[in-house]
């Protein structure tokens, strides 16, 4: 079993980047499951029911979302419709939407869910450890593999995320900041663990936002609108493989995939 593990879709450049090529990825490398956090993939903020129908469409087979969850209006009324979405497991109950997702793959059930961090994060939430504690005790008896996002900004809340479920999950992975870090690896009791996977959106950017832009709002204070870049589009994350009847890795890599023209 191949996982392929992708970081934030950033809007439409994001989008039709996968489009054009996750299915051949897929081929050519044997993936059998794809994960992608899609909570940027509307215009750069948010994600409506027909992002994410396309994106399924083009391959994935699971969108997590983060703290951008409600920015489209009217998604609140749409995310119970979506089978293949989960928001964030530590917002109110009251919120609608998955708290997770047990995905079934060639007889084998995958149960994928996503915290919010809290330290220098906006919004109001359950603490992410007793959360993530809760649903991997609750999905051990009911999945194969257990994958975990923290979708958080402060390195070492993902960091200690890794440690806690160390062991426990089968995969435990950060997103949030766009910015691949380079410390992806099995942890000493056996899970994969990389603190921020990057983006599936254009490079050539400030977090996949228009450079000029993003260069202006930090020298002069001033605000502005900041569109989605266009350039250099790809795709980051992460590669996890099981050998037959493991619910821990066998192997992990990160991935840097993008078109040269």
């Amino acid at each position: 079993m191949r996982l392929l593990i992708l970081g934030d879709i950033v809007g439409r450049p994001g989008r039709s980047f996968l489009k054009t090529n996750l299915e051949k990825y897929r081929q050519d490398n044997l993936i059998d499951f794809v994960i992608a956090n899609g909570e940027n993939a509307a215009g750069g903020a948010g994600i409506t029911s027909k992002t994410a129908d396309e994106i399924i469409a083009s391959g994935v087979d699971a969108i997590t979302l983060g703290d951008h969850v409600w920015d489209q209006m009217n998604f609140n009324h749409e995310i119970d419709s979506l089978e293949s979405v989960c928001r964030p497991a530590n917002l109110p109950d009251s919120n609608p939407g998955r708290d997770r997702l047990i995905i079934d793959c060639e007889g084998l059930k995958i149960g994928i869910f996503s915290v919010l961090g809290r330290t220098f994060m906006g919004p109001k939430v359950s603490c992410p450890f007793l959360t993530a504690d809760r649903i991997v005790s609750e999905l051990e008896n009911n999945a194969d593999l257990i994958v975990v996002e923290i979708h958080a900004e402060a390195t070492s809340e993902k960091e200690a995320m890794g440690w806690y479920l160390d062991g426990r999950a089968s995969v435990v992975f950060g997103t949030h900041t766009h910015v691949p870090t380079a410390d992806g690896r099995i942890l000493r009791h056996g899970t994969a663990y990389q603190s921020d996977l990057g983006m599936t959106g254009p490079r050539e950017s400030v977090l996949g936002r228009e450079i000029d832009a993003c260069l202006g709002r930090f020298i002069d204070g001033m605000p502005r609108k900041c569109p989605v870049a266009q350039e250099d589009v790809g795709m980051q994350g992460c590669v996890v493989e099981f050998a037959e009847g493991k619910k821990l890795p066998s192997g992990f890599g990160r991935i840097d995939f993008r078109m040269v023209h």
